[in-house]
């Protein structure tokens, strides 16, 4: 049912800075919480950061504590992530992605099987 569509993907110097957006359709976006996921050529796919529908609950995995941060315009029905600092070790496909039930507030910890609709993946590659 949603449609999700990300952008702001490329190739990037180590140490440089991308923000990746992901536009959703739907009239009740933002009721549901949002994240970002990257897979990596031969990995799995692995949570990055995400956020409740009201912006207020956000989660950063480790490795991008400090480097990432996550947004949200529900106005705009967009979702962004604002990417500094960038080493080889982020160069994957980024994907967006919605929950799977509404109102949800404990955005950690969560997996692919939690999620909806994805977005096509946007892909970043951060040369040494």
């Amino acid at each position: 049912q949603v449609q999700l569509v990300e952008s702001g993907g490329g190739l990037v110097q180590a140490g440089g800075s991308l923000r990746l957006s992901c536009a959703a359709s739907g009239r009740l976006f933002s009721r549901y919480a949002m994240g970002w996921f990257r897979q990596a050529p031969g990995k799995e796919r692995d949570l990055v950061a995400a956020i409740s529908g009201n912006g207020v609950n956000i989660y950063y995995a480790d490795s991008v504590k400090g480097r990432f941060t996550i947004s949200r315009d529900n106005a705009k029905n967009t979702v962004y992530l604002q990417m500094n600092s960038l080493n080889s070790e982020d160069t994957a496909v980024y994907y967006c992605a919605v929950d799977r039930v509404p109102f949800r507030m404990v955005v950690g910890g969560r997996g692919p099987a939690d999620c909806g609709s994805w977005g096509q993946g946007t892909k970043v590659t951060v040369s040494s």
